[in-house]
């Protein structure tokens, strides 16, 4: 990692040689760090933190007690704990960082990860207000936090609690620890999205709540928490050893109430042993001294933790009635629960249930999924591409099973059988008692005889998890399987098993070539693949080039029908006949479309629409393959051309797309349902275990399942992968049409007609202003009303096509983890764009003509550090003199009318030092002025640089009719 001084701008080096201290406040989040030195007095003011928001800077007199032991009055510099995390955090690795500066940084790193593994808290403050804290803590995390308060320089901690005292007194700092972390945990999750997921604003605004009337509630929120004592359960089997046979009566269990201290974890003792106010009971090894050392509170924290984990687990409620808390009596099905779910829902509130050392032993299980005659494991070798075809087929079915074992030993059937019979958690096998969840076994042996088809099978063993007897349980596969695995997981690794045909008149890029063997390797076993690289990347030459691989093959041969949009037939007939020289093509589309006289090894192109209506006729032809190019034309498997689709047979099917996924991932589902049917399962089933759950964001681990499933079957690569481009990068430009709004079309047309007629009765220079005037407003209705109407602190959402389609593609830029540059020539939009992106929680900063040279380069650096993936820039002010290759994507918000310009301002991200391919973005309002500008640019572009060489200024000299055919509302605009 690199130093600070290397790389921050010199504020933050300023900062981080000064004191730091941490002010508290009520709520957590209100609390400040201060910033102080003893021999600069004169601390940076809020222009020098660009990072911060002014506002909330503060220059104020700080009581602090220097290294004389002295009270004296400093000028230190305020922010708010979440500004200043990201100070912290990078100024504690500076050379010349403070030992507070350190101090205070390290802190910021330990609260960053406890919020980031969820040890949050809500809970009210003493005056009321709504908090979050950090917590519960546990004995690992505890340590952590007294270690290093522990370690807390005198400066750290600087501020008296009573500076008028005699002798100044420091605050104790493990509890100014506890309170910086608690600031911490209280500011994060408040982000301009919160109240919206919050349902309120409660604990989810900055601005405090008072919620007196929640007091019961966070009281019994912090009781199980903050208690000074933690609850187990020691689980006995009285009478019961490991050297005895297993008795006829049933064994009887106890759980034994303990307490532990959480000041001291190694402090133990029975809680009957505490409520005698004595200890040295059998077993429980306490003393009189650690029974007073928890202190006078113990008996009523213990109460307030174990009505916690009564509501977690019923048969403890008759505790919280007894004189002595100490025991309660088991039943078989109570320990069956403990095995299982009781033992989970305990140990959230914190409770730990402790087994005796004889029976450690459990009872585990395995599931796995694999050939039926396949009963060792998985010894068999790997199959061959010509078995598996078969081994996939639609009537193979595969076996589920269950596999027990206690330690490394597998139970044979009898032993599982015998286990079932006796119905008990506690057994006698193999001289050792063991730990059984008799309900585990039953569904076991219910889910024993479930068989799959071998598509269901594989779909089970890449997620690692199959539906048994209505729950999700984890899966390993066996044999074959297990062999075909391993070789589909990594689409690109492992050696390629095939050159490129010699038949190809092309060299294959090592990218397409890895292509062409994963699609050599899908379609071999009897499986499909959608091939959805970046636009440009050379889909079209790899499917060719497998093509040709499979004329070499006797089991694959076959003629390739590919469906494809009607206006990409031309290519793929030149794309064909370059490079694949004399391979037979046709067309079958048109009135005079025939399949007569199909050779072996032919081409045969036709449309999703032609396809449709003769589905009937190319589904009673052998094909060795069939292409859906453009495959996002089937992601509604319930249209007619997905249907029609689906009924023409082929040995192989391949998806190409660029954009497999455009709305949602049931289109996913529809393309990867075609290729390779049954690997997701139903529609439906899909959408409830897979599609809601990512989609909402609710489970993570359904995403990583899915992500798992559809990894070998999906190859996506971008021109900005790795090896996939390595030479000078690409510039990919687009027009990006939006439709106005209902406001922005009346604002549009009402300005068009009024304008209009005053500039049919100007000449002169009032002619030309008005029209610069015009046009100047269109642009800027355009745009967003809001700019136009000049508003103070608008509503900016659901009023702009162009913002609406802005936040699209950040939403996909952002997600990829990429920068980019935002331009526009208006500041005004730029500050609306700025707020709403602020809202979303977005982070961004804006450049423009009065920003400071050295704000300026810190901007900058900033942005190339990736620390901010959203640069707003004025076109005037950015569009020279700037390197921002961090970028691959610029959008134009709106159209500069000299084309010069706008490419100067797009070379800020396109230049000498840019590694990956550049996507320009222009968005256009469909229907207005910039439209019909656009479509100039495009259709003639070297008559638009003479004519609009000097932007607005070529316009004012139209005619009337040719002005209002310009700005004429027209089309889709409307």
């Amino acid at each position: 990692m690199q130093r600070l001084d290397q790389t921050a701008p010199a504020p933050q080096l300023t900062l981080a040689r000064r004191s730091v201290v941490f002010l508290p406040g009520d709520p957590g989040r209100t609390g400040r760090i201060a910033f102080w030195s003893p021999d600069d007095p004169a601390p940076p003011t809020a222009a020098d933190l660009p990072w911060v928001d002014p506002a909330s800077v503060a220059v104020d007199d700080l009581v602090v007690v220097t290294e004389d032991v002295r009270v004296h009055t400093v000028p230190a510099l305020c922010i708010p704990v979440r500004d200043a995390l990201p100070v912290l955090t990078r100024a504690r690795l500076s050379e010349t960082a403070s030992p507070a500066t350190a101090f205070w940084g390290s802190a910021a790193l330990l609260g960053l990860h406890l919020v980031a593994r969820g040890l949050l808290l809500p809970g009210l403050t003493a005056t009321d207000r709504d908090a979050w804290r950090i917590g519960p803590l546990g004995p690992d995390e505890l340590g952590l936090v007294r270690t290093l308060a522990a370690s807390m320089p005198p400066a750290a901690h600087s501020v008296p609690l009573d500076a008028d005292g005699p002798e100044p007194v420091l605050p104790d700092p493990e509890q100014l620890l506890r309170a910086f972390l608690d600031a911490v945990a209280d500011s994060l999750p408040r982000t301009p999205a919160a109240e919206l997921a919050a349902g309120g604003p409660a604990f989810a605004a900055n601005a405090a709540q008072t919620l007196p009337e929640q007091r019961a509630w966070a009281a019994d929120v912090a009781a199980g928490h903050d208690a000074g004592v933690r609850l187990s359960l020691r689980i006995e089997v009285p009478g019961l050893t490991a050297a005895e046979d297993e008795p006829s009566a049933a064994p009887r269990f106890r759980a034994v109430l303990q307490m532990h201290s959480a000041a001291d974890p190694t402090l133990l003792a029975d809680a009957a042993d505490v409520w005698a106010g004595s200890g040295g009971a059998a077993g429980s090894g306490a003393s009189d001294a650690a029974v007073t050392a928890f202190g006078p509170r113990a008996r009523m924290d213990a109460l307030l933790a174990l009505r916690r984990a009564a509501r977690a687990w019923a048969p403890l409620t008759p505790l919280l009635s007894a004189a002595v808390p100490d025991a309660v009596e088991l039943a078989d099905e109570e320990i069956a629960e403990l095995l299982g779910p009781a033992a989970r829902a305990l140990a959230a509130t914190g409770v730990q249930v402790h087994w005796p050392r004889d029976l450690s032993h459990r009872l585990t299980a395995r599931a796995v999924i694999g050939p039926a005659d396949d009963g060792d494991g998985g010894a068999q070798g790997d199959p061959r591409d010509s078995d598996l075809p078969s081994f996939l087929s639609a009537d193979a079915l595969l076996s589920f099973n269950w596999r027990f074992a206690v330690g490394d030993r597998e139970l044979s059937r009898a032993e599982l059988d015998r286990i079932a019979e006796a119905g008990r958690p506690l057994v006698r096998l193999r001289d050792q008692w063991v730990l059984v969840d008799p309900e585990q076994v039953h569904r076991a042996r219910r889910s024993q005889d479930r068989k799959f088809t071998p598509v269901e099978a594989l779909g089970a063993v890449l997620t690692g998890s199959a539906e048994a007897d209505g729950r999700r349980v984890e899966v390993a596969p066996t044999g074959w399987l297990a062999a075909l695995r391993d070789r589909i997981a990594d689409p690109e690794g492992g050696t390629p098993e095939i050159p490129q045909p010699t038949a190809l008149a092309a060299t294959l890029r090592d990218y397409q070539l890895r292509g062409l063997n994963w699609l050599h390797r899908m379609t071999s076993l009897g499986l499909g693949g959608c091939l959805a690289d970046d636009m440009g990347l050379g889909k079209t030459i790899t499917l060719i080039a497998l093509h040709l691989h499979r004329q070499t093959d006797q089991t694959s041969a076959g003629p390739t029908l590919v469906v494809c949009p009607t206006s990409l037939m031309g290519n793929w007939q030149r794309e064909i006949e370059k490079f694949a020289p004399g391979t037979a093509v046709r067309r079958y589309h048109g009135a005079a479309r025939s399949l007569e006289g199909l050779a072996e090894g032919e081409f045969v192109l036709t449309t999703y629409g032609t396809m449709r209506l003769d589905a009937g006729r190319l589904a009673g032809t052998d094909w060795g393959m069939v292409v859906a190019d453009e495959a996002q034309h089937v992601k509604n498997p319930y249209s007619a051309t997905a249907k029609e689709l689906r009924t023409i047979g082929a040995r192989a099917r391949v998806a190409l797309s660029g954009t497999p996924v455009e709305n949602n991932l049931s289109e996913l589902w529809a393309i990867l349902d075609w290729t390779t049917p049954g690997l997701l399962g139903r529609l439906g089933t899909f959408r409830s275990r897979y599609a809601q759950a990512v989609e909402g964001g609710q489970d993570p681990a359904a995403a990583e399942r899915l992500s798992a499933l559809v990894r070998p079957f999906l190859l996506r690569r971008r021109k900005s992968d790795p090896g996939i481009a390595p030479e000078l990068p690409p510039k990919t430009e687009t027009d990006r049409a939006v439709s106005l709004t209902a406001e922005q079309t009346g604002l549009y047309e009402a300005v068009v007609r009024e304008t209009l007629a005053a500039i049919a009765e100007a000449d002169g220079m009032e002619r030309r202003g008005l029209v610069v005037k015009l046009l100047t407003a269109l642009k800027q209705i355009c745009n967003h009303p809001a700019q136009y109407l000049k508003e103070d602190r608008p509503r900016i959402e659901g009023r702009s096509g162009k913002l609406e389609l802005l936040d699209e593609l950040l939403d996909t830029i952002l997600a990829e983890g990429a920068g980019v540059l935002v331009f526009t020539q208006y500041v005004q939009m730029a500050r609306l764009l700025e707020r709403h992106l602020a809202d979303r929680g977005v982070p961004s900063q804006f450049l423009h003509g009065g920003t400071p040279v050295a704000q300026r380069e810190a901007m900058v650096q900033r942005f190339q550090d990736g620390e901010v993936p959203v640069f707003l820039l004025s076109l005037k002010a950015a569009g020279t003199g700037l390197n921002l290759t961090r970028a691959g994507h610029v959008v134009h918000y709106d159209r500069w009318w000299n084309p010069a310009v706008e490419a100067q301002a797009t070379d800020r991200a396109y230049r000498i030092g840019q590694t990956q391919p550049v996507q320009v973005h222009r968005l256009v309002a469909e229907g207005t002025v910039e439209d019909r500008i656009a479509a100039m640019l495009l259709r003639k572009r070297e008559l638009a640089d003479a004519v609009l060489g000097s932007g607005e200024g070529a316009l004012t000299e139209l005619t009337d009719a040719e002005l209002a055919d310009l700005v004429e509302l027209r089309g889709s605009g409307r």
